[in-house]
């Protein structure tokens, strides 16, 4: 293909006569809309460019708005894609997974859109494949929730979709994607212990966890307490399930002050070994989101925040009419909110870092 030797820059009818094209398909096609066949628009665009073709950006932002505007307020509608689907989930994690699709849900109608819940049996929704129930519906943009297995993602066609994953992006195939911010809150836990006259904290958590977060966790517990000898008082306690057993043996060695885990049931054994919480000791919940019936001292992730954060995302793609996987994908953090619990000591009142603990507990 030859290009212009024009002074005068192409402009979108003169591509379509160049493809033999209609002047509406080269322009949907511009647009990286997902109803025009992708071959045809990856045509559309590599003549576009080879013509010296350039899109203006404040045209488009005007037509952008009036597509947004023109007749009702409703702009179209959204997925909130479950791929683990519901059945066999823990309390906890059914929690989080809610509080992320309300966040979601109520954000997208603040911006004229409404959000459907898609539960997902296998690699199907409704009997059919994921692609083919969510093009039945018309529906182009997706907010994934986290899922088990990262691999459940691979084998399906996103090249029609704007998708963003809600959780850390750990593989393939690569989103945007929208998770809180681990390494921080850590920080915040490890300052917020401090101040409380907390001295020797111990962490727990466990393998798969660990795993799925590439290790966010443990990293940031290690830059924050470990001195200059790289030596911690309270080495991590990671197990690939929680175990009364082992948590007696680390408790016993190494006799934590205050335990940090996202698991309560850390507590029970605690209270079986002895300690009196919030008085000889303290417990650090790194999720209260996924214990809401117990009043945990601790870390909210705002899970209700990362779904409207990332259906805003989303929805962005739509607009700039962004569809599949994207050549750079990025990550959005939200940062976590510190909350009192009953679960440590209460804050002096002058602000002074409280007390440390002088009692030991043995059996």
């Amino acid at each position: 293909m030859q290009t212009r030797a024009s002074s005068k820059p192409p402009s979108t009818r003169d591509i379509a006569r160049v493809l033999g094209l209609s002047h509406s398909t080269v322009a949907e096609g511009l647009r990286n809309n997902p109803n025009i066949k992708l071959e045809t628009r990856k045509r559309v665009q590599a003549a576009a460019k080879a013509l010296g073709y350039r899109r203006n950006p404040l045209v488009g932002a005007v037509m952008s708005r009036m597509r947004r505007q023109r007749g009702s307020e409703f702009q179209g509608v959204v997925a909130i894609v479950d791929l683990d689907g519901v059945k066999g989930r823990p309390p906890g994690s059914a929690c989080y997974h809610r509080e992320l699709a309300e966040g979601a849900s109520e954000r997208a109608v603040e911006l004229g859109f409404k959000a459907e819940i898609f539960h997902a049996r296998g690699h199907r929704i409704c009997g059919q494949p994921i692609d083919a129930a969510l093009r039945k519906c018309d529906i182009h943009g997706l907010l994934l929730l986290p899922v088990r297995d990262r691999s459940i993602m691979a084998g399906h066609d996103w090249s029609r979709h704007a998708a963003v994953y809600a959780d850390c992006e750990t593989g393939q195939p690569a989103f945007h994607n929208i998770c809180p911010d681990h390494y921080n809150a850590m920080r915040l836990a490890i300052r917020r212990l401090c101040a409380l006259g907390y001295r020797r904290p111990g962490l727990i958590l466990q393998q798969s966890e660990e795993a799925r977060l590439h290790c966010r966790w443990e990293d940031a517990w290690w830059l924050s307490q470990a001195g200059p000898d790289k030596h911690l008082k309270v080495p991590p306690l990671v197990m690939p399930e929680m175990e009364r057993s082992v948590f007696f043996k680390w408790f016993g060695e190494y006799d934590p002050d205050v335990v940090i885990c996202h698991n309560p049931v850390a507590m029970d054994w605690m209270r079986a070994w002895g300690a009196k919480i919030p008085g000889t000791h303290g417990f650090c919940c790194l999720n209260i989101t996924k214990n809401p019936d117990i009043a945990c001292s601790g870390l909210d992730q705002q899970p209700y925040l990362v779904g409207a954060r990332g259906i805003e995302l989303v929805i962005g793609q739509i607009y700039r009419n962004e569809y599949g996987l994207p050549e750079h994908p990025s990550t959005t953090t939200i940062p976590a909110l510190w909350v009192d619990g009953l679960t440590l000591r209460p804050m002096p009142a002058d602000g002074a870092s409280a007390p440390t603990a002088t009692a030991t507990i043995s059996l």
